[in-house]
């Protein structure tokens, strides 16, 4: 820092101010200070700074489960609103929510100092497991159950598939099936909810949901068992990934979406709006539920309280796979 400064003929508190406190410092100097620190290739000791403040600045970010679209986007939010916040995050992924995988990546975790956590929930398991430890540092869950017990954020699952399946009974449709997600997951446990809720305060029949592992091959297999039957004219399925494979085998099978049978996804992954055809689903901001994970943990770091789980709202996106029945059911 002393070198920037000398290059830059300033002191390094000036530099100092440049780096952590920006609107202290003018335009003219904050120009001289960053062309010395490229020349310079300076970069902060992290550890320096730690060891002079006390703070890490460092988060640990656990990630559970498997690579669906719908994490990763969590993953990704979550890292961006850190930086912003002007914190790092160290991340670790566990494939399976066992408990020894759980203590190991909390071990790594805590002994890097980091000043709270974050855990991306995909099963109840795994909530079970951290909310039995005794941490030192605060802890935040991106989770839909909101259990009682941890401070959760996430997005709206369960009023998510309510938005879906109440768009499909808007357009006339009585009996609406579910491809839902396996019954470990947190996420397709909210949305099989909100579609049943939905159903049963308009009275409309309520059949069993059949069961995929998010998968297209899984919606694929389900899609040519659902051609051979006849008593529904719309399926809302718990993600985009099965969504593919439904209309796949609905298109092998020469039943017509919409003209034939209306369907609606899960999650608005990137190629939703070029499925054949594009796709109505439910679209779910992660960069809103970044910033509020983010936000949540800066308050318990703080030394606030945060009482109710906080939950963002997902979008109906409207496209062309739905439509009214082409004749009463």
């Amino acid at each position: 820092m002393a070198d920037v400064g000398k290059l830059a003929g300033v002191s390094h508190q000036t530099v100092s101010r440049v780096l952590n406190e920006p609107g202290r410092v003018s335009d003219e100097t904050q120009a001289r200070v960053q062309a010395a620190i490229e020349q310079l290739k300076y970069h902060r000791s992290t550890v320096a700074r730690a060891l002079a403040t006390r703070r890490t600045k460092t988060i640990g970010l656990i990630s559970t489960g498997i690579a669906l679209h719908s994490h990763s986007k969590r993953m990704i939010a979550f890292n961006e609103a850190a930086r912003a916040a002007g914190y790092q995050v160290s991340m670790a992924s566990i494939a399976n929510g066992d408990r020894d995988s759980m203590m190991s990546a909390l071990d790594v975790l805590l002994g890097q100092s980091v000043e709270g956590l974050v855990l991306i929930a995909a099963d109840v398991r795994t909530l079970e497991i951290i909310r039995d430890v005794q941490l030192d540092v605060p802890l935040v869950t991106a989770e839909s159950s909101g259990r009682a017990g941890l401070h959760s954020v996430s997005i709206d699952q369960f009023l998510g598939a309510q938005l879906a399946t109440s768009y499909l009974a808007d357009l006339g449709h009585r009996n609406i099936l579910h491809v839902a997600g396996p019954s470990w997951s947190l996420d397709a446990n909210e949305r099989l909810n909100g579609w049943r809720t939905e159903l049963e305060r308009r009275g409309l029949p309520v059949r069993d949901p059949i069961v995929g592992d998010w998968t297209p091959e899984s919606g694929y297999e389900i899609g040519l068992k659902l051609a051979e039957q006849n008593e529904f004219s719309a399926v809302f399925c718990a993600n985009d990934q099965m969504t593919l494979g439904v209309l796949h085998a609905l298109a092998d099978s020469g039943i017509r979406v919409p003209d034939d049978v209306s369907v609606v996804g899960f999650d608005d992954i990137p190629e939703a709006a070029h499925f054949i055809p594009p796709l109505t689903t439910i679209r779910q901001d992660f960069v809103e539920l970044g910033r509020q994970i983010m936000a949540t943990l800066l308050t318990l770091i703080e030394g606030a309280d945060v009482v109710e789980p906080i939950h963002t709202e997902p979008r109906l996106i409207v496209r062309k796979s739905t439509s009214a029945p082409r004749q009463a059911e």
